[in-house]
């Protein structure tokens, strides 16, 4: 055992949120190690939407989403790279009347955590948005919202861990964890390593590690599907959403508008866009927004996500063995969430506690009887 190298914390996954910790952790003077088995930032923190949004979560992400929107502010000092984010603010859009009422009661609850939002409909609405087809009948806007760049935030975070003195190991999968009532011991690659703290951020594949500690949650992989057109003249003013789910859209500057919906296809591992769902989808997207309607595709995509049943991420500490903690099972919203979530687990881990509430994302929510087979 003389041989292992030690680390504070190990960090298990380097994607954004992984990063992210890593980052928080080194800069508070913790010495870690942040291991990927591919290539930091490659699967789903590299390849998602971009959206910075605290528009549309459930009541218990939004301590934790305006913390994270508090960070990304800070991109340049922290990262070197602003990430191409833009506060373009986030127009959440009604389809119906009933889609109103929806972002009604919304609002009422957003503005119990201090976030501001505008509702709008009528003609007001039609007047301000001339850009916006007849499927769209009103919407909330939250102007703090906004998107960014995942293929530049995401691995940049893990070069500002690495350079605040984080040790970062791509292609490195860790292959064997046990805990031997002191430490962690660890296979990663052809080294032996051991830590005080494991933190979990694997992503889709979490329940790997999980598992070795007889722990894992009903979490399924999800294959979001997105695409992009040509340069367009511009016309998207927001970010934007729908009630309910199924169309996203951005324009970046260049012209492009990113656009989203629906699932495309994976095994569990690897991930491809589905053409029938972006025709569908493509349609919904030119009712709201007319201009795509002769526009070219370019790309599309499509990643590997986890996602719980009840669409909320796994954050805190395991119910099994002591001073591992989980960070996955974002279900498609955590790149907002995620610099906010690295705070936090570094907050866990040095203070033993974080101001920001997570009971409702505790591992022990899920009916253990209930668990599936470990992805």
């Amino acid at each position: 055992m003389s041989d292992a190298i030690h680390y504070q914390v190990v960090i298990a996954g380097g994607g954004l949120v992984g990063s992210s910790a890593a980052l928080a952790l080194t800069r508070r003077g913790v010495r870690v190690g942040l291991f990927e088995r591919h290539y930091c930032g490659a699967q789903a923190s590299g390849v998602n939407y971009g959206g910075v949004r605290c528009q549309g979560r459930p009541a218990e992400q939004l301590p934790l989403a305006m913390r994270a929107r508090r960070i990304w502010d800070r991109l340049p000092d922290l990262i070197g790279i602003d990430g191409e984010l833009v506060a373009s603010g986030h127009l959440r859009l009604a389809r119906r009347e009933s889609d109103l009422a929806v972002l009604e009661t919304w609002a009422a609850m957003a503005r119990e955590h201090g976030l501001a939002t505008e509702l709008l409909g009528g003609t007001a609405f039609r007047k301000r948005y001339p850009w916006l087809g007849d499927a769209a009948i009103g919407g909330s806007l939250c102007m703090s919202d906004g998107h960014a760049n995942p293929r530049l935030v995401s691995p940049a975070f893990a070069r500002a861990a690495q350079r605040a003195g984080a040790v970062v190991r791509e292609q490195t999968a860790l292959t064997h964890i046990t805990h031997d009532g002191t430490r962690f011991q660890i296979r990663a690659g052809d080294e032996h390593i051991t830590a005080d703290w494991l933190i979990n951020c694997a992503g889709a594949w979490a329940n790997t590690v999980a598992g070795f500690f007889g722990e894992s949650v009903p979490m399924k992989p999800i294959y979001p599907n997105m695409w992009v057109t040509e340069p367009l003249p511009h016309f998207i003013m927001h970010n934007l959403g729908v009630v309910g789910g199924g169309v996203y859209a951005r324009q970046v500057e260049r012209g492009n508008c990113v656009i989203g919906g629906g699932r495309g296809r994976g095994d569990g591992e690897y991930a491809q866009p589905s053409t029938q769902t972006t025709r569908a989808v493509m349609r919904d997207a030119c009712a709201l927004l007319p201009a795509l309607r002769d526009a070219l595709l370019i790309r599309t995509w499509s990643g590997v996500e986890g996602e719980t049943p009840d669409s909320n991420p796994v954050i805190g500490a395991s119910q099994k063995v002591p001073r591992v903690l989980h960070a996955f099972g974002f279900s498609g919203g955590g790149f907002l969430l995620a610099p906010g979530v690295g705070e936090v687990l570094a907050d866990l881990v040095i203070d033993g506690e974080t101001s920001t509430p997570l009971d409702a994302f505790a591992i022990g929510r899920f009916d253990r009887s209930a668990i599936p087979a470990v992805l």
